[in-house]
């Protein structure tokens, strides 16, 4: 807590007292609410593990305002955590708004001293991951997150931005150290050793949950993806792309929440929004009335899984067509027939990569959200542990699977496949 007086002298956490005040003074918010303060209200909404959330609502509208807080929600003081993670998610907002600025919310204004964000109220819109729970389809959803991957990924990474600017925003970003080593222990390490914080549905899980611990050959390939976190500065991440850091409609889709920001590997992202459609599968099994009743729900699933990578795969090579302006695969380089026929081959082998790299995420992803600290609601709200272990064991044999054979999957088409066979497969 010394730290946080050292850095931020000026720095006080908000509460129902001095919320209104605090916007009070930011003149985009007033329009937004309406003039009057006094027709102001407010509740506090957090229910994360970072971070305090707070919505204004007045006669006009309504806005959020999310404070860092020192520490991790979810587990106490005990655990610190820097305030500069507002920074770094009002940096990761505004890059993205250069050029998806529709599937955001919009932003009123950032605080450095209060390390807060003023961002539009987004109505009706709810959390994704409920709306998986309530079996909510979303037409939208596939095709906008495909388009927000695509254009965050690209226009970030080397093969659009000049080498001197690609690595004038990697050291803003190099800043965010602390939130990466908890994804670096969370989702790469803990779940494979005894840890403290670690949990999981026991005794259902006892003995699978060792098998893993013990599961050398899972452990490398693990590892070998923690590598690539840690050193493939491939494009700007928003580093925690899950069902709970989308908010959606089913006409409207926005993404939040991108603290977790940093250059990193692709497929990192791609691989959370995979890895958490298919936890939400599988979690479908505990919120039928009966079973077979969400037959048609999992098959919408897998169909926006399918549509997601595929439209993503599209949309990115449209825009590596359209701009190759980058310092990598110079366009100097490819100018005759022959060297444009091979760099079209070129693209496509690096989009095989890319998927190969997504799915080895999308498993990692899914097992540490059964095993590690932070589970998902999916399959936490199932209230019988037996049948939510029995959902939890597929989705962990799945995610073991993805991370072991990547390489084998040639099209997003095996891995529903994979997640059909083993969701059918009723050895418990």
């Amino acid at each position: 807590m010394n730290k946080t007086s050292d850095t931020f002298p000026e720095y006080r956490p908000l509460d129902e007292d001095s919320v209104i005040d605090f916007v009070g003074e930011i003149q985009p918010v007033r329009e937004a609410l309406g003039s009057n303060p006094e027709t102001w209200r407010m509740r506090e909404v957090g229910d994360g593990n970072l971070n305090l959330v707070f919505i204004v609502t007045g006669e006009k509208g309504a806005v959020v305002i999310k404070q860092a807080v020192p520490y991790l929600r979810c587990v106490g003081e005990a655990w610190a955590l820097p305030l500069e993670r507002a920074f770094f998610e009002n940096e990761a907002l505004s890059e993205a708004a250069k050029f998806v600025p529709h599937l955001l919310p919009k932003l009123y204004h950032y605080d450095a001293k209060q390390a807060a964000i003023v961002m539009e109220f987004l109505s009706p819109h709810i959390i994704l991951r409920k709306g998986f729970i309530q079996g909510i389809r979303y037409p939208r959803l596939a095709g906008d997150i495909a388009e927000f991957m695509a254009q965050t990924l690209f226009k970030t990474s080397d093969l659009y931005l000049d080498a001197a600017t690609k690595k004038a925003r990697m050291a803003i970003f190099c800043g965010n150290t602390e939130l990466c080593k908890i994804t670096e222990d969370l989702v790469f390490t803990d779940p494979y050793r005894i840890a403290k914080l670690n949990r999981w549905t026991t005794p259902q899980l006892d003995d699978i949950a060792l098998q893993y611990r013990e599961d050398a050959p899972l452990k490398i390939a693990v590892q070998r993806l923690k590598l690539k976190f840690l050193t493939s500065a491939e494009a700007l991440i928003h580093g925690d792309l899950h069902s709970g850091s989308i908010m959606a409609t089913p006409e409207n889709t926005r993404v939040i929440d991108p603290e977790f920001a940093f250059y990193g590997p692709m497929g990192f992202d791609i691989g959370a929004v995979i890895g958490n459609l298919l936890l939400a599968f599988f979690s479908q099994e505990g919120h039928e009335s009966s079973p077979g009743r969400r037959n048609e729900y999992r098959a919408w699933l897998f169909q926006t899984i399918e549509e997601t990578w595929n439209r993503f795969q599209q949309r990115f090579l449209e825009l590596w067509q359209e701009n190759g302006t980058g310092d990598a695969y110079h366009a100097s380089l490819f100018t005759d027939p022959v060297s444009l026929e091979a760099l079209a081959t070129e693209r496509r082998t690096y989009l095989r990569r890319l998927f190969h790299d997504s799915v080895g995420f999308a498993g990692v992803k899914m097992i540490r959200r059964i095993f590690g600290l932070a589970h998902v609601e999916d399959l936490e709200a199932i209230k019988d542990p037996d049948l939510r272990a029995r959902c939890e064991r597929k989705a962990l044999r799945l995610g073991r699977l993805l991370v072991l054979e990547s390489e084998s999957f040639s099209n997003i088409a095996e891995v529903t496949a994979a997640a059909r066979q083993e969701y059918s497969h009723h050895e418990s």
